[in-house]
């Protein structure tokens, strides 16, 4: 016998997965947290306020999310980052447009 080192109760020393917590023990998967228990900065509506907000800076939040799999972080980064990248165009779009506009004003 051996203690699970999430739970500390008694688990066949052959476990791979712990009978009382459910997790498991081969260290391929990360510890599951329950949602009450998370930082205020990995609940969902924190990570969509930054990430409306300040755009791919905050992805370090969505990497170090415990309970994200690997897809959906990559999903959010490539979503998050061509996101940004039509908003970096549209932004140079408004310049040249206020430019033109500047220009026809001073030309008046």
């Amino acid at each position: 016998m051996k203690k699970c080192p999430y739970c500390a109760e008694d688990i066949q020393d052959e476990a791979i997965k712990c009978k009382h917590c459910g997790e498991f023990l081969d260290g391929l998967m990360p510890p599951r947290i329950p949602s009450n228990n998370l930082p205020w900065y990995f609940r969902t509506w924190a990570i969509v306020l930054v990430l409306g907000s300040i755009g791919p800076l905050a992805l370090p939040m969505i990497w170090w999310h415990p309970r994200l799999s690997a897809i959906w972080k990559i999903i959010i980064t490539l979503a998050t980052l061509a996101l940004t990248w039509l908003m970096y165009q549209s932004m140079i779009e408004a310049m040249k447009m206020f430019k033109e506009m500047e220009k026809m004003m001073q030309g008046i």
